[in-house]
């Protein structure tokens, strides 16, 4: 009876010791809003940014959080992201006199990412966090189209019309500016908030790679820029382990 009491325990005191062992932990699902940022250098200056390109989307994706001693731990998932951007009309050549004709550019943006946080929580009152949260994120475009529809004047009407461009991937296209890599790399800085299951996220992704592989044609030189992104996601932890 001895051997049998020392026996259970011993496998209740390590069953004990693997639960404290555990960390606090869960998976769940997050949505909200995204604001992708293309960057590019200016082609007499490397070192001026001047054309920016802001698209408005979404994000959706899963994650898993894990908080492993005194409130630091990571969190990693894979989101999917979407963005597009409908630019207003402008004259083709800044230098024309004339209002017309003008252009304007359609982009729509498929991108997914994986990302790995490491992050603190503050634990403010019972089951209410405040987070940071820095870390990587690995980005593969899926889509980047752009189309260029160019506007004008029927001199004999004085009526606009628009004549629709044809629609082509930045990633297989070779022209100046437009040419991109699939694939990306940032470092994110932000915060959150969670009370329970429930929980709000927000932060900055910069990027770390320069995403354009085409040259300027009248220097030479290798067209650099940076991909941003803003982002807020809204999340319920479907399973969560306290």
């Amino acid at each position: 009876m001895k051997k049998v009491f020392l026996t259970m325990l011993v496998v209740c005191m390590a069953m004990h010791a693997a639960a404290v062992e555990l960390p606090k932990q869960g998976f769940g699902l997050q949505v909200g809003w995204a604001q992708p940022i293309l960057r590019l250098n200016s082609p007499t200056s490397k070192d001026t940014l001047s054309n920016t390109v802001k698209l408005k989307g979404f994000k959706i994706g899963v994650v898993y959080d894990a908080s492993f001693a005194a409130g630091f731990g990571s969190s990693i998932g894979i989101n999917y992201t979407f963005g597009a951007s409908n630019g207003g009309w402008n004259k083709e050549n800044a230098s024309q006199i004339l209002p017309y004709p003008q252009s304007r550019l359609f982009i729509t943006y498929h991108q997914v990412e994986l990302f790995v946080d490491w992050q603190y929580k503050f634990e403010v009152a019972k089951e209410t966090y405040l987070m940071l949260y820095t870390g990587p994120t690995l980005q593969c475009g899926v889509g980047f189209t752009m189309r260029k529809d160019t506007r004008a004047l029927d001199p004999s009407t004085l009526e606009e019309y628009v004549i629709p461009g044809d629609r082509y991937s930045a990633y297989n296209t070779d022209q100046q500016d437009q040419s991109l890599k699939r694939f990306n790399v940032t470092w994110g800085v932000g915060a959150g908030f969670q009370y329970k299951r429930y929980f709000l996220r927000g932060g900055y992704d910069f990027g770390l790679i320069n995403p354009y592989k085409s040259r300027d044609f009248t220097t030479g030189n290798h067209t650099r820029g940076r991909y941003d992104q803003w982002n807020i996601k809204l999340g319920v932890y479907l399973w969560y382990q306290d």
